[in-house]
């Protein structure tokens, strides 16, 4: 008979073999996975690989399609550099003999009255042109400076009369330079340089640019010969330089700021290596209608968002909303909340002056005035851009009529006047008593009386035949405060004594020595018989 296997040694050999599975088994697992990740990691690295490739190959186009664009451009401007510089040669020479015939049919003063008073659009132009064609920059510049009032006429019809000139740069330049870059202007008087002349010089330079410009391939290029170019260059340069004399960048005139500003545009100048510098002016003068066509120009365009959020930092948040239409940022940068926040601050800022202690009597008004031009500037906004159905400016319009209201009503309210207050004019001199009028021995002088003379106890008598005595306080005039107990006053009347009493006509005036006040010695008042 076989034998009975042992139960125990056959446990001890099966278990070994059991774990040694187990072993195998987890390994496996983890294997596949990390097969799994492995490969689920390659085939990202791959589709990233495509994606960028694929961007690649879209740039290697785009910069295909702008080298080829470029090459088009610069073909074409090889291309009509002579025919431009044909016409620019005809320009020239009809406005030479133009400016000839002016000059030989006409002296300058028969030209002015042939011409006579500017009333109207047509006579405008003509004496522009007049200007123009004998390159008269001094006539030019004090003609455009007094029509101040026509700003938008002459807005028009300068460029029509620029393209009369044989040099127009030139013109312009010379035109300003009396104000630009530094004021040359002679002060006659203490208000003269206050006459801010920088919108004249702004108008003068944007009616340049459409004269310039290439009339084939635009702005891309300026019909402005490389002698007037450099001279501007120069002018830009001095007016940098000027900076410090006036305090640096946040004491210059917003009005210098967008003439130079302009000048840089109009002429093409402008340098990338300064584009922080050109930053820093806009943002300063940012509150101007043309800056944000101007920010564009000079090539901020990259960091205008920078520029609104940090004009949102600052409080400016209506020029934030015209910066954001110009460049397009209108869901960046929603108007609505903007707009809101800046009425906000509005009332924040009337609320402030009414609790001012330094604006007392006048806080209700100024507050009211604050708080109108945020109104219109809000309302004016809505309508420009179109944000009605955003932002409904009833309830703006209906405020805004309720402030105008109170404020004409306050106007036709008389000034009341308390009714037993009495009110004088202060002369220089003191006033006399209320009852002054009254009084039997009273004489109420229209010169102002000298102040009364106070001597102490301690030192002798002027005059033997005058007694010291105490005087009223209400009879002492042109002190500030009554006198001390222990003063003595001499009185008018005591300087002769036994004389009183009224009398029923005036009597001729008694002379006396001029008091010796500056030296120490007392005053006397003059008496009257």
């Amino acid at each position: 008979m076989g034998s009975i296997p042992n139960t125990g040694e056959s446990t001890e050999l099966t278990q070994p073999s059991f774990d040694d599975f187990q072993r195998q088994t987890s390994l496996m697992t983890s294997c596949t996975l990390l097969w799994k990740e492995l490969s689920d990691h390659f085939n990202s690295l791959e589709q990233n690989l495509m994606k960028k490739s694929e961007a690649l190959k879209d740039k290697l186009r785009a910069l295909d399609e702008q080298t080829k664009k470029s090459l088009t451009v610069l073909e074409k401007r090889e291309t009509t550099i002579e025919g431009s510089v044909e016409m620019a040669l005809k320009m020239v020479e009809k406005s030479k003999v133009a400016a000839l015939s002016v000059l030989e049919k006409e002296s300058e003063a028969d030209s002015e009255d042939s011409l006579g008073e500017v009333d109207d659009s047509d006579g405008l132009l003509a004496k522009m042109r007049c200007f123009c064609l004998k390159m008269d920059a001094r006539g030019f510049w004090t003609f455009v400076t007094g029509k101040k009032k026509e700003i938008e006429l002459m807005r028009e019809k300068m460029p029509l009369a620029l393209v009369e000139c044989v040099d127009p740069a030139r013109l312009v330049l010379e035109s300003i330079s009396e104000v630009f870059p530094l004021d040359k202007r002679e002060i006659r008087d203490k208000t003269e340089k206050s006459n801010d002349l920088g919108w004249a010089c702004v108008l003068i330079l944007e009616s340049l640019i459409p004269v310039v410009v290439d009339p084939v391939i635009g702005k891309s290029r300026l019909l402005v010969t490389s002698s007037m170019k450099e001279r501007a260059k120069e002018i830009a340069e001095t007016w940098k330089a000027s900076l410090d004399e006036r305090g640096g960048i946040e004491n210059v005139k917003t009005p210098d700021v967008h003439t130079f500003l302009q000048h840089l545009v109009t002429f093409g100048i402008v340098k990338k290596e300064d584009v922080a510098f050109y930053r820093k002016l806009v943002i300063g003068s940012a509150w101007r209608k043309q800056m944000p066509k101007l920010a564009v120009s000079l090539g901020l365009g990259d960091e205008m968002p920078d520029i609104i959020q940090e004009l949102i930092s600052r409080g400016q948040h209506l020029d934030a909303v015209h910066f954001t239409y110009e460049v397009g940022l209108v869901d960046k940068f929603p108007p609505v909340p903007l707009l809101k926040a800046f009425l906000k601050d509005a009332k924040k800022a009337a609320a402030s002056i009414l609790e001012d202690a330094n604006n007392a009597g006048r806080a209700a008004s100024l507050a009211a005035r604050k708080e109108q031009s945020a109104l219109k500037a809000v309302i004016k906004c809505i309508e420009e851009y179109k944000l009605d159905s955003q932002f409904p400016s009833e309830n703006l319009k209906k405020r805004l009529e309720q402030l105008e209201k109170g404020k004409t009503e306050k106007k036709r309210q008389p000034a009341s006047v308390p009714a037993n207050k009495r009110t004088r004019t202060n002369i220089g001199g003191p006033m006399p008593p209320a009852k002054a009028g009254r009084l039997t021995n009273a004489y109420v002088s229209s010169f102002p009386a000298p102040p009364p003379f106070v001597r102490s106890p301690s030192h002798g008598q002027y005059h033997p035949g005058v007694s010291p005595y105490h005087s009223p306080p209400t009879t002492v005039y042109g002190s500030v405060s009554p006198p001390p107990p222990n003063a003595y006053v001499y009185s008018p009347e005591a300087a002769v004594p036994g004389i009183g009493g009224s009398y029923p006509g005036p009597p001729p005036p008694m002379t006396y020595p001029p008091p010796y006040t500056a030296y120490g010695g007392p005053a006397y008042q003059p008496a009257y018989y």
